[in-house]
């Protein structure tokens, strides 16, 4: 679901972000996880699977798409019956205490397209986190993974809206309701998810891309981006 933070007047190319691994250098949803812990509102018996599905993924027992999913998964399983405020509250603490843990790379390219372009966030987690991510870096719109709410302001824990089914569709909705061009459009992903919003915009950068997203820019001749400690270099294209 879109939510406008601030109309920009005049900014009609667009500059498209994913969050996960490409501004902030960890996982929002494990991060949201591990606060409503925390915080109470989820048990502790959820912090041992998440520890496990962490764990499983340093080891190498899976891609970090497999990782994702069940993180998904897991939160969608343990939100029914929460309140949204609770959710709104831990998202918060976690946008705001890690606003600094971002990419080098990634705060540039923000710094540099805020002056011409209208900014756009994109992400699979949940869209409490995602606004608050948002507010914090002054994008002007984003969408992020709405989950269904009862009359009493509690989750039902089956999603309503999820843009990582098809983020290319959404960025194309997102353009023609506000009237953007592509021409000048950049993108920022690092997963295969992002390919199909990489594939529409004018400079498609994959950065620090898996490996299935680093054969789909190398089939396509897109820019790679990697960033390694504080060192930030372009990959030689084919």
């Amino acid at each position: 679901m879109l939510k406008s933070i601030e109309k920009k007047n005049g900014k009609n190319k667009l500059a498209v972000f994913d969050i996960d691994g490409t501004i902030f250098r960890k996982n929002l949803h494990f991060e949201l996880i591990n606060e409503l812990v925390f915080t109470g509102v989820f048990k502790q018996e959820v912090k041992i699977e998440l520890q496990s599905l962490y764990g499983h993924w340093l080891d190498n027992e899976g891609t970090y798409e497999a990782y994702r999913n069940k993180l998904v998964s897991l939160y969608e399983e343990h939100i029914k019956g929460c309140k949204q405020s609770d959710i709104i509250n831990a998202s918060k603490s976690v946008a705001h205490f890690h606003a600094k843990r971002i990419y080098i790379f990634a705060k540039r390219m923000i710094e540099k397209m805020r002056k011409n372009h209208t900014m756009l966030i994109i992400s699979g987690s949940p869209s409490e986190i995602v606004e608050e991510y948002a507010k914090i870096f002054n994008f002007d719109a984003y969408y992020g993974s709405v989950y269904g709410l009862d009359k009493n302001k509690r989750y039902t824990g089956e999603p309503v809206f999820e843009p990582t089914i098809d983020k290319g569709a959404v960025v194309r909705q997102f353009i023609a309701e506000h009237e953007l061009m592509l021409e000048g459009s950049f993108g920022i992903g690092d997963t295969e998810s992002d390919a199909k919003f990489l594939e529409l915009v004018d400079n498609p950068i994959a950065f620090n891309p898996n490996m299935n997203l680093r054969k789909i820019a190398e089939k396509k001749n897109w820019k790679i981006v990697v960033e390694k400690k504080d060192v930030v270099y372009e990959m030689e294209r084919r």
